[in-house]
């Protein structure tokens, strides 16, 4: 996932300053102080993805400061940087020079991920991420480059791209897949990982745009040209929803499909919901509302809004960090040192557990669906 910067170097660096969130009341002026931070998209074209975000981390720490009131009073800084990576490198340094955060969940997005990198493991700043998938960051045969400090809660695009590949086609009579990536590292990288999966004769083609086209006509001729009666996009949603709307418009009846680029509350909100109607998707996350609903009303009444993406797995993060908090950690080292050592459960019951590497040993793919303007949860993809 990534964005284009559309804020001065001063001006993000003033966000970053302002930005300091505490989530517990002044009465809690006794208690020991902990600092963290989130990174991700809070504003530009992907800001709902940050947004969504940074709300679970937020409620994770509402709670975790009401339950130790008087004990602990934990602290957000919020980092912008629109998914983008030269934006992330721009916002990246004044997070890790900043001494009093132990601990970020982030970056939301794989290339602004990569472009913090040097600047937080210059300063062994703990990472945990609740979205960026790109497999290249926890790989040794890629120079394992997020070593040692990122970790991440879902499974890397290795897992979700044979699994678009399988919910795309799911009830397909002879599928005829055309594949068209946003040329991204994301994007690109997902349709790598996905080839392999292709059974033969299944593969009706493949084209690369940049994710600034505004006209698709030329991507929509080759798909027609193709017969393709299954189309994946693995870029992002601000350029998925008009690219289907013109492959609509086009004539063409088949199923749509994308990756977790695409899986975003507002991409229904681009085109008619005619056009979105049965738009299949996949992602590592779970929403909230299937794994509790209890937690979830809890989570909008005390939010102030519903959950969004990826909130369950940014709140697995922040959990992390608050069970090594409420240990006694207090410093970078020991907070790496505990997150490499945690063991402990998800919202869903499953074991979170790092590796060397930083990944979570397992972890299923879900499937969504656009239904009546709505991003629907369709369960595992199986």
């Amino acid at each position: 996932m990534k964005k284009r910067g559309l804020i001065s170097v001063a001006a993000a660096a003033a966000l970053a300053a302002a930005s300091l969130v505490a989530v517990a009341p002044a009465s809690n002026a006794a208690a020991k102080t902990i600092t963290l931070a989130f990174q991700g998209p809070l504003t530009g074209e992907e800001a709902s993805v940050g947004q969504d975000e940074l709300a679970g981390m937020l409620y994770a720490v509402k709670l975790f400061n009401a339950k130790n009131k008087g004990k602990y009073v934990v602290k957000v800084v919020q980092a912008d940087d629109q998914g983008d990576p030269a934006q992330s490198a721009k916002v990246a340094p004044g997070i890790a020079s900043n001494k009093k955060i132990i601990g970020l969940v982030g970056a939301a997005y794989s290339g602004a991920t990569i472009a913090a990198l040097p600047y937080y493991k210059q300063r062994n700043l703990p990472m945990i991420s609740p979205s960026a998938t790109r497999v290249s960051i926890t790989d040794p045969a890629a120079g394992n480059i997020g070593f040692p400090v990122f970790h991440r809660i879902p499974p890397t695009d290795k897992v979700q791209g044979p699994a678009l590949f399988k919910l795309a086609t799911k009830g397909v009579s002879s599928p005829k897949v055309f594949v068209v990536d946003d040329q991204s590292a994301y994007g690109v990288g997902l349709v790598d990982y996905m080839k392999p999966s292709i059974p033969a004769g299944q593969s009706a083609g493949f084209d690369s745009v940049s994710d600034k086209t505004t006209d698709w006509s030329a991507t929509i001729s080759k798909i027609k040209t193709a017969a393709a009666n299954v189309v994946i996009y693995t870029g992002y949603f601000p350029q998925a929803a008009p690219f289907f709307k013109q492959l609509r418009d086009s004539g063409y009846t088949g199923i749509l499909a994308g990756g977790d680029g695409v899986l975003s509350p507002t991409f229904v909100t681009l085109a008619p919901a005619s056009v979105l109607e049965g738009v299949r998707l996949t992602a590592g996350t779970v929403p909230l509302a299937e794994i509790d609903a209890k937690l979830e009303a809890d989570f909008a009444k005390k939010m102030g809004k519903a959950s969004g993406v990826y909130a369950a797995e940014s709140i697995d993060a922040t959990n992390v960090y608050l069970a090594c908090i409420a240990k006694g950690v207090s410093t970078r080292d020991a907070m790496l040192k505990c997150v490499k050592s945690y063991s402990g459960k998800s919202l869903t019951g499953t074991t979170i557990k790092f590796d060397a590497y930083g990944d979570v040993a397992g972890g299923a793919l879900n499937g969504f669906v656009v239904k009546g303007g709505v991003i629907k949860f369709d369960g595992p993809v199986k």
